[in-house]
């Protein structure tokens, strides 16, 4: 079984958390143990707190999931811009599916529908973790022909 984690922010909780629960229930549909789970005050801190769980080499894949609105300012495409750029490069550096569940939207009806039922967001972080711990074992221990 593969071991996973989902680190969260916390700013819009309730959106977040329907996130990680249908990340968590994909997860457990597919027999994996529960996840850790580790919260951040925001989007902005998860890249570190997945470095963190990386480098503890405890995992075969984190997701990271958090959620920003946009607001007056273009806060929200900075926030979501950087944070994917060093979870893309954690990712590498580490060696480790990291799957960027960051969803960045213009307003609160978007997020409610991609944090939802209608579109659930947080199964498609779930599988996607699943399929790349899948493609790192199948290569990790590849010995060339």
């Amino acid at each position: 079984a593969y071991r996973i984690a989902i680190v969260a922010g916390r700013f819009n909780e309730a959106l977040v958390d329907s996130l990680v629960k249908n990340a968590r229930a994909t997860l457990e549909e597919a027999g994996v143990p529960a996840p850790v789970i580790e919260r951040t005050p925001g989007s902005n801190e998860l890249p570190y707190a997945a470095s963190l769980l990386a480098k503890s080499g405890e995992f075969d894949a984190i997701i990271a999931i958090g959620l920003v609105i946009a607001g007056a300012t273009n806060h929200h495409n900075v926030i979501g811009d950087s944070c994917a750029v060093a979870l893309h490069q954690l990712s590498i550096d580490t060696q480790m599916p990291i799957i960027n569940g960051i969803t960045v939207v213009e307003t609160h009806a978007q997020a409610e529908a991609r944090a939802g039922t209608e579109i659930n967001r947080g199964r498609e972080f779930a599988l996607a973790a699943l399929e790349m711990a899948q493609l790192q074992r199948t290569w990790k221990n590849h010995q060339p022909r």
